[in-house]
Formats: structure tokens, C-alpha cells, sequence
């Protein structure tokens, strides 16, 4: 049986996971207003990642002996006043994530809950991931500006990125 501290933290994840999914699905809505067309693939997918990431959690709570409670989700933002300004808000968003996967980390070790700190170990491992990716696209549109030669390769290469359900996404489904 899963730890009630531990569940509570889960639970709450979720609703973290799916309000990440809809900010970067409404980052991505903000992009195709500005004809930045590789940037909105670039979040849409990301959204799509973001489900996932809630969808994994979910799956272990409810395998786990728990129950998924799916609470409101807030509206996120949906102006943005610059590129820059939606890259820097993308990283401090992925820096708060992966406060919240540590602290479940951290209340699953007090709670000698091993099974979730175990789990876990490879949302710190995807957190790595986000947090090098945003930074990446950060650095790269800032050694690009704003040029729009630069800008429109910029967004041909984020418009190459292509979405892959995670491995423990289809793991636990398939179980």
C-alpha cells in the first residue's frame, strides 16, 4: 500500500504534470499567433510530453494500491511579451518542477516509501532533460537575436522535434 504523504504528493503531481501540458499547449498557441510555426511544434510536443509525465504518475498510484484524484487545474498564461520572455518563463517553470519531484523524493525517503523513491529516479533523470533543453533553446536565441534570418532557422530546428512516448509511459500501460 502506497504511503498517504507520499500519495497526497502524487496526486498533487498529476495536477502539476497536466497544468505543465496546458502552459506549454498555450505557449505553443502563442507561438502559431506569431507564424513561429517550428516553436509551436516545439510546445505542442512538449505538451504532449507533459501529459505523459502525469499519465505515468497516475498509473503507478492507482498500481500502487492508491487513488488517483484528479483535482482543477488553473489556467495558465496565454500572452506572452517576447520570445526571450516565453524561453525564460519555460526554464524557471522546469526549475520548479523539478523542486516538486525532489521534494517527493525527499518525503518518500522520510516515509521509507522505496518503491516511490525508486520510481522517481527517472523523473530527476527527465528533469535533467527538461532543464537542459530549455536552457539549450534560451541559449540558442540568444546567440541567434532576434535577425530574422537566424529566427526563421531557429524555428526550422525546433520544428524538427517529433514526439516519443515514454518508455515507462507504454511500460506501465501495457502491465
Amino acid at each position: 500500500m502506497i504511503n498517504e504523504k507520499v500519495e497526497l504528493l502524487l496526486n498533487q503531481q498529476v495536477t502539476h504534470e497536466l497544468y505543465s501540458a496546458q502552459l506549454y499547449l498555450s505557449m505553443s498557441s502563442w507561438f502559431s499567433a506569431k507564424n513561429l510555426d517550428g516553436f509551436a511544434k516545439w510546445y505542442y510536443v512538449q505538451a504532449y510530453e507533459e501529459k505523459a509525465h502525469s499519465m505515468i504518475i497516475y498509473n503507478y498510484i492507482i498500481k500502487a494500491g492508491g487513488r488517483a484524484l484528479i483535482e482543477p487545474i488553473k489556467a495558465p498564461p496565454h500572452d506572452w511579451d517576447s520570445v526571450l520572455d516565453v524561453l525564460n518563463e519555460t526554464i524557471k517553470h522546469e526549475e520548479y518542477v523539478t523542486s516538486l519531484i525532489y521534494n517527493i523524493v525527499d518525503v518518500a525517503r522520510q516515509e521509507k516509501d522505496f518503491k516511490v523513491d525508486q520510481f522517481f529516479q527517472w523523473f530527476i533523470d527527465e528533469q535533467v532533460e527538461e532543464e537542459d533543453n530549455a536552457n539549450k533553446n534560451k541559449g540558442r536565441f540568444e546567440a541567434m537575436g532576434m535577425d530574422g534570418k537566424a529566427l526563421y532557422l531557429l524555428d526550422q530546428e525546433m520544428g524538427a522535434r517529433v514526439y516519443t512516448p515514454p518508455v515507462l509511459l507504454t511500460t506501465l500501460e501495457a502491465e
